[in-house]
């Protein structure tokens, strides 16, 4: 089992993504939280769940909503959240 540890840029995507959103639809900004917090939490048994980022090597992708993608690494000793980002973002930034 692996610890999933969420680096800062990653916090700071979550915290704009949701700053943004709840301008406009507190609500929906709540689900949203919700829903990327715990799109990654089996990724502590199952660490290969999600697909390899044809876009940056070394990463995996989730598609947790259809408009955000989380990016992670798994390391020897932990699953890394890395980025949130836009699906309509041209990443790698």
């Amino acid at each position: 089992m692996f610890p999933v540890v969420w680096r800062d840029t990653a916090r700071a995507d979550l915290r704009q993504i949701i700053t943004d959103i709840a301008a406009e639809n507190p609500g929906a900004a709540r689900r949203l939280k919700i829903r990327l917090e715990t799109v990654v939490l089996p990724l502590s048994e199952h660490p290969y769940l999600y697909r390899t980022s044809d876009r940056i090597p070394g990463l995996r992708e989730i598609v947790a909503h259809p408009n955000y993608i989380v990016l992670y690494r798994v390391t020897s000793s932990s699953i890394e959240i890395v980025n949130v980002v836009h699906a309509r973002r041209q990443f790698p930034r």
